[in-house]
């Protein structure tokens, strides 16, 4: 496969306008635990600040929403900050569920770390700001592999992106309400199921077994209610529902990104 087949002309303006919203997103980030922004263009409400716990919903959604940019594109540090909420969400379910938090964490390092040396050893601060400036640079110099594992952004966002959707469907069945004189599915029961459904398929029978056995400790719905400060299943679900449209929006966007470039089934 030729790399010229994957590699856009990098324009001028286009590197402007990723910086300019990069400097924004920084800049708002310093306030963005006295200040949330994560109101909707339908009017929803801001999300309150949950006192007393590590995760925290609004800031989740204040980072989803900062992610995408033009040209169906997505910001890499919101990205990865959405993750750091996420992580914060499976650590709170438990320490087994919390090992799997540090496999996660330890792919947003690969390309943190990756960023990092761009800048300092070459002085790229535009590679890595968003997916597709990632995706554009590592096939420039010739970091992706089609045919081989290598440790590049890519690849691992492409892990990311797997797991983003198992968390994405997970999310979304915790938010749906029963028929009427139906019982709750319990949030084990959905968490394993939706991890078949997704992620599943890319782990071995050990991983596999050992995520499911992890799961059987996950706590029952109440819990859940007060990691996104509610008091009922209604409730919940409004909240929940925003959180997935969100992570929507930034899973189909990168979808797009890594599919032009023939990148969801990287080694």
């Amino acid at each position: 496969m030729e790399i010229a087949h994957h590699v856009h002309r990098r324009d001028g303006s286009l590197e402007q306008e990723w910086n300019t919203c990069y400097k924004i997103y920084n800049s708002n980030k310093k306030v963005l635990s006295l200040n949330i922004s994560n109101s909707s263009d339908e009017g929803e409400a801001p999300l309150l600040l949950c006192p007393g716990q590590r995760f925290q919903v609004a800031n989740l959604l204040a980072h989803l929403q900062a992610a995408p940019v033009s040209g169906n594109d997505v910001l890499l540090k919101p990205y990865l900050a959405s993750w750091d909420e996420l992580i914060n969400f499976m650590e709170a379910l438990g320490p087994m569920v919390g090992l799997i938090s540090q496999e996660i964490e330890s792919k947003t390092s690969v390309i943190r770390n990756l960023a990092q040396k761009a800048e300092t050893v070459s002085g790229d601060t535009f590679g890595y700001t968003s997916v597709r400036s990632m995706i554009e640079r590592e096939l420039e110099i010739g970091l992706v592999d089609f045919q081989k594992h290598t440790d590049s952004g890519c690849r691992t966002l492409l892990r990311l992106h797997r797991a983003l959707l198992w968390l994405q469907s997970f999310l979304r069945e915790l938010a749906k309400g029963s028929a009427e004189g139906e019982r709750l599915q319990s949030p084990s029961d959905l968490c394993r199921e939706t991890y078949r459904l997704t992620l599943a398929q890319y782990h071995t029978w050990w991983v596999r077994r050992a995520a499911e056995l992890a799961f059987i400790a996950i706590p029952e719905r109440p819990y859940f209610y007060q990691l996104v400060c509610v008091d009922t299943q209604a409730e919940a679900a409004v909240v929940l529902e925003r959180v997935v449209r969100e992570i929507g929006e930034v899973y189909e966007r990168t979808e797009v990104a890594l599919d032009e470039h023939d990148m969801l089934k990287l080694p």
